[in-house]
């Protein structure tokens, strides 16, 4: 593995246990310049992995509490008439950060969900006839929990598209969880991280994943997958282009920090339900019958072929 991202990751492990392979995975969004969404039920750790992860490397940080009164202006930003001057000075929100906790991003509204949709796009705030670029690099790390609890809102799809990866934590083991009570009964761990590599080496690393090697035969693979759910009986909606993409770059990252530079169809298979689950939607009646997202993209899988690659 690259030794910066094993910094990283020894760094979190001092605040998280036992989530090594959720850390791995949001470190590779992170090198493919992709935004991340964890849903879980609360209390298992979402946003203390994320500040862990902030205070691991030194990018400006900000966080944003999703409530249900919360508005557009609040996160992007809002002019403000200036008597003195007679015009309009636009006072930026905290979106502009380079990395970026939506804390709760289901407890609001739909319409303020989906303010977040040219910025997570675009890197790039629109008010009136001004356009606004945020700093790079740029990366929403979002947390949610699940749809059964009250007061959450669904994502709108366009949200949603914009999410390289889902993710989930789940609960710790026994022993894990004892170690964790060990490590908090007399301090916060937080306090003890600092920072492992800095904004300069975070973008040559992203450079990097961009050069490495994807053949032919591997992006067939892709889109093909891609192909699948679109024409899949039990999915009301298959998956976008941006699905294809998203693949792609977090393949190339997969393979990047197992210190390879070519891609291989394992990285493909070992990301497709981080990459698919959230971007298809089941048909009523086949939810109702109790499949789930899992076993389509399971069953998809089965149905292409995997390219025959032979590597140097």
């Amino acid at each position: 593995m690259i030794k910066d991202m094993e910094k990283v990751i020894e760094n979190i492990s001092k605040v998280v246990i036992g989530k090594e392979s959720v850390v791995i995975d949001i470190l590779k969004a992170i090198l493919a310049e992709g935004h991340i969404l964890i849903e879980d039920v609360p209390g298992v750790g979402k946003t203390m992995l994320i500040k862990a992860l902030s205070k691991s490397i030194d990018l400006s940080f900000n966080r944003i509490q999703f409530t249900p009164d919360i508005l557009p202006s609040d996160i992007l930003g809002v002019s403000i008439y200036n008597q003195q001057a007679h015009e309009f000075n636009f006072k930026k929100g905290p979106i502009f950060a380079n990395m970026i906790l939506a804390d709760e991003i289901n407890r609001t509204s739909p319409k303020t969900q989906s303010a977040l949709i040219e910025v997570m796009e675009e890197k790039q705030v629109s008010d009136g006839n001004n356009t606004y670029l945020l700093d790079l690099p740029f990366m929403v790390m979002a947390t949610e929990n699940p749809l059964e609890y009250s007061g959450t809102f669904s994502l709108p799809e366009a949200v949603l598209d914009r999410f390289l990866i889902k993710l989930s934590l789940g609960y710790p083991s026994k022993d894990e969880e004892i170690k964790m009570l060990s490590t908090y009964k007399t301090k916060n761990p937080l306090d003890s991280i600092f920072p492992v590599i800095n904004l300069e080496e975070l973008k040559l690393h992203q450079n990097n994943v961009k050069k490495v090697n994807v053949s032919h035969k591997i992006l067939e693979f892709i889109v093909d997958i891609v192909n699948k759910t679109r024409n899949c009986d039990e999915l009301l909606l298959g998956a976008s282009p941006r699905t294809s993409i998203a693949l792609l770059k977090i393949s190339q990252a997969t393979a990047y920090i197992n210190n390879r530079n070519y891609v291989t169809p394992d990285d493909i298979k070992e990301n497709i339900k981080k990459v698919l689950s959230h971007r298809i939607i089941i048909s009523k009646e086949h939810r109702f019958n109790g499949t789930n997202t899992s076993d389509i993209i399971d069953s998809i899988i089965k149905k292409v072929s995997v390219p025959d690659i032979k590597y140097a």
